[in-house]
C-alpha cells in the first residue's frame, strides 16, 4: 500500500525547468536559433547516415561507426532540443516527472553511446595506422558489429540504472531545475531524501565508464603517433596524420565541452559559462560533427555528391 502511495505521489511530481533566458523579448530569438540549429543538426547528421549506406564503397568499419555516431547525435539533440523549443512557444517551463525521466534516460543513453563511439573510432584508426597489413581482418565485420552493439548494451544499460535509481527519490520542492533539460546532477540537487546510492553508483560506474573510453582515445593516439614518427616519407606522414584529423577535431569539441559542463569547478560557472558549456555540449557539437566529417573527407564529400545529385535526378523525373 505504500508503494503504490508512494507512486502516485511520484507520477504527479512536476519539475520547473528554468531554461536560457527569463525575458520574454529574447524568447523569439532563442526560439528561432535553436529551431535553425536543431534543423542544421539533424539534417547534417541523417545526410551523412543516408550517403554512408547508400554508397557502398563507404561500407568500411571506419564510416560504420561514424553512421552510428550521426544516428547517436541525432538522438542526442532530439532527446533535449523540442522540449525546451516548445517550453519557449508555449510559455511554459513545466516538464512533467515522466518526461523528465525520460529525457534523463536517453540524454544519459546518447552521451555514453558518444563517448564509447569515439573510442571505437580512435582503435580503429589505430589498427588502421599501426597495424595496416592486419588491419583487413582485425576489423573485420564480426569484430564491427560486437564493438558496437557492446556500445549500445553498455550504453542502455548504464542509463537504466540511473534512471531507475532516480526512481527511488522523493522531491519535497520547490523542484526548480535550474537549467534547459533535466540532467542527472540538478536533478540529484533536488532530492529530499537520500541520494547517497545515487552518487555512490554516478562515481563509481559512471566515471569508470565516462573516463575508459577517454583513456582508450589518448593511448591509441599515443601509438599513432608513434607509427606516424617511424614514417621516413613526409608525405606518408601527412597522409597518415590526414586520416585522424576529422575525429581528432570531433574528440576535442565533445570532451572539451564536456569538461567544461561536468569537470570544472562550481566557481567557474559563474556568469552563465555553465549555460555556454551546455550548449555546446548538446547542440552545437551534434551540428558541427556533419560539417567536420564532411568537410574534411574526400570520400565523404564525393558520397554526399551522389547522394545529392541521386535525390535531384528523383526529383526532376
Amino acid at each position: 500500500m505504500a508503494d503504490m502511495d508512494r507512486r502516485n505521489q511520484t507520477s504527479s511530481y512536476e519539475f520547473l525547468l528554468m531554461g536560457l533566458s527569463e525575458r520574454p523579448e529574447q524568447q523569439p530569438l532563442l526560439f528561432g536559433l535553436f529551431l535553425g540549429m536543431y534543423l542544421v543538426a539533424v539534417l547534417g547528421n541523417l545526410l551523412i547516415v543516408l550517403a554512408i549506406s547508400c554508397d557502398v564503397q563507404l561500407h568500411t568499419p571506419m564510416y560504420i561507426f561514424l553512421a552510428n555516431l550521426s544516428f547517436s547525435d541525432i538522438g542526442f539533440i532530439s532527446t533535449v532540443i523540442p522540449k525546451m523549443l516548445h517550453n519557449i512557444d508555449s510559455g511554459s517551463k513545466l516538464i512533467s516527472y515522466s518526461e523528465c525521466l525520460t529525457q534523463l534516460y536517453f540524454f544519459g543513453l546518447f552521451a555514453d553511446l558518444d563517448n564509447f563511439l569515439l573510442a571505437v573510432m580512435a582503435l580503429d584508426r589505430y589498427v588502421a595506422i599501426s597495424h595496416p597489413l592486419h588491419y583487413t581482418m582485425t576489423m573485420n565485420a564480426q569484430c564491427c558489429i560486437l564493438l558496437v552493439a557492446g556500445a549500445w548494451v553498455v550504453t542502455t544499460l548504464h542509463a537504466l540504472v540511473h534512471t531507475l535509481l532516480v526512481t527511488r527519490l522523493s522531491f519535497c520542492g520547490p523542484n526548480i531545475i535550474p537549467h534547459f533539460f533535466c540532467d542527472l546532477v540538478p536533478l540529484l540537487k533536488l532530492a529530499c531524501s537520500s541520494t547517497y546510492v545515487n552518487n555512490l553508483v554516478l562515481f563509481l560506474v559512471a566515471g569508470t565508464l565516462l573516463i575508459g573510453p577517454f583513456v582508450c582515445i589518448l593511448t591509441s593516439y599515443f601509438y599513432i603517433a608513434l607509427a606516424v614518427l617511424r614514417i621516413d616519407s613526409p608525405k606518408g606522414k601527412q597522409k597518415a596524420f590526414s586520416n585522424c584529423t576529422s575525429h581528432l577535431s570531433v574528440v576535442s569539441l565533445f570532451y572539451g565541452t564536456a569538461t567544461g559542463v561536468y569537470l570544472c569547478p562550481p566557481s567557474s560557472h559563474s556568469g552563465g559559462n555553465s549555460t555556454v558549456f551546455s550548449v555546446m555540449y548538446t547542440v552545437v557539437t551534434p551540428m558541427l560533427n556533419p560539417f567536420i566529417y564532411s568537410l574534411r573527407n574526400r570520400d565523404m564529400k564525393e558520397a554526399l555528391g551522389k547522394l545529392l545529385r541521386r535525390k535531384t535526378l528523383q526529383q526532376s523525373f
